[in-house]
């Protein structure tokens, strides 16, 4: 339940549990100008190697030939071959379509923190120019995700512990609230209308599908937070959410199968006990989920 943490706040339930659960699951396909993403499964992606007095920096092509890459700004490199299986990405929306993609990367640690990755060598992987590339990456920057690295790209950052543990606090103590607050005003039918949505998060898990178990982690928690009717605290959460979800600190293992299933057991579990209005149960479930997010 790597939920983003909502403020509290005075506003009441409004809508019904089902229309905040079809929001949520919408708006976990939308990507940052609104557009529907198509981009297909992730090849794998190679950093840049750092330029050395033996040659310039290499980069590997989807095919996985190596060639010398030429900078943020050239222009004359030949397209590669596209990726078996892999369908182009289509030209409407592309700056939308490779955030996207890229922030599926993240989350399934494909950018690897640390390494650097150019727009060029990004763009063939696309098969697109380098320009929405750039400008996805420039929204990440803006996120935090990644940083800018002049003349060379853009270098995924490293995360440490301190900064996890900062988040799961905010995050706490933006939910935490909320919810106790919900549990004491909306009906016990609205919270079971969640349930397909806690279930979507245990199918996710069960395969190790770690980038659609994010997806549906935190359509979850937009659904549960929407019942308070301030779309700002969705907003807000949700982006704590996302860059919870982002590669952990190095040296750290990626979240598991076991992992993800029983970070989904607690969806179950918490509404269970904000149908059951247990308050104290409800704090300590939300806070405990946070901090092993």
């Amino acid at each position: 339940m790597a939920g983003s943490r909502r403020g509290g706040t005075g506003a009441t339930p409004t809508g019904s549990g089902r229309n905040a659960a079809e929001a949520a699951t919408a708006g976990s396909r939308r990507n940052a100008t609104g557009a529907t993403a198509t981009v297909g499964p992730a090849s794998p992606v190679s950093p840049v190697s750092p330029a050395s007095p033996a040659g310039p920096a290499s980069s590997v092509s989807p095919a996985g030939l190596v060639g010398p890459v030429r900078g943020e700004h050239t222009h004359s490199e030949p397209a590669p071959p596209q990726a078996a299986g892999r369908p182009a990405v289509q030209r409407s929306s592309v700056r939308g379509q490779i955030l996207d993609a890229l922030r599926t990367a993240l989350v399934t640690g494909e950018l690897a923190p640390g390494e650097v990755y150019s727009a060029p060598a990004l763009g063939e992987r696309f098969g697109v120019s380098a320009t929405p590339v750039r400008e996805a990456m420039q929204q990440l920057a803006l996120e935090g995700a990644v940083e800018v690295v002049p003349n060379r790209g853009f270098r995924v950052v490293e995360r440490c512990a301190r900064e996890l543990a900062e988040l799961a606090e905010i995050r706490s103590l933006i939910e935490v609230p909320v919810m106790l607050r919900l549990a004491r005003t909306v009906p016990a039918g609205r919270w079971t209308e969640l349930r397909p949505l806690a279930e979507a998060t245990t199918r996710a898990a069960s395969t190790g599908d770690r980038a659609g178990y994010a997806e549906s982690d935190r359509a979850f928690h937009r659904a549960v937070l929407a019942l308070a009717g301030n779309d700002q605290l969705v907003r807000i959460a949700d982006d704590l959410h996302r860059r919870s979800q982002w590669p952990p600190a190095p040296g750290a293992a990626p979240r598991g199968r076991a992992d993800l299933l029983a970070d989904a057991a607690e969806h179950t579990a918490l509404l269970d006990a904000l149908i059951a209005q247990d308050l104290p149960v409800i704090q300590s479930l939300v806070r405990e989920h946070f901090a092993g997010a």
